[in-house]
């Protein structure tokens, strides 16, 4: 499983140019799930991005997680993450999960982000999307798990 994770002042998705997802201040991941990802990689991606300390406290440190801020999280599917360029110069996605278990797994994922009080907006899962964010920083982390 890989997550970009970017802080953003806001963020939106939208397909067939009606917003499907819209945030203001907090984070938009960008999610990838891969043929050997399970429900123990969700659990510490989601333990993790909860309590990333990537906002300013009252100093300017990075100091105060998600939940401290009151920020919401935008999740989009992003299959394209898994890709492996080292055979030439068109990405390869092998590694991929199967569109119909990622599609469970992201639900999943979601669902968990919930679970921990955060409002939680996403995309459209294997949809073509068009995502705009103004990123706050730049604060931009890839996870793997």
């Amino acid at each position: 499983m890989k997550v970009v994770v970017q802080r953003v002042q806001e963020a939106q998705v939208k397909v067939d140019d009606v917003i499907v997802g819209e945030i203001k201040s907090g984070i938009l991941l960008l999610v990838c799930f891969e043929q050997d990802d399970d429900d123990t990689a969700i659990g510490r991606a989601v333990d993790k991005i909860t309590k990333l300390r990537i906002f300013d406290d009252p100093n300017g440190k990075m100091n105060l997680d998600i939940t401290a801020v009151n920020g919401e999280i935008l999740s989009v599917s992003q299959f394209t993450l898994s890709w492996d360029g080292s055979g030439g110069h068109r990405p390869s996605f092998e590694k991929s999960m199967s569109p119909q278990e990622a599609r469970l797994k992201y639900a999943l994922f979601n669902r968990d982000l919930r679970s921990k009080g955060i409002t939680v907006k996403e995309g459209q899962f294997g949809a073509f999307m068009k995502v705009s964010l103004i990123n706050d920083g730049p604060v931009t982390f890839l996870l793997n798990f």
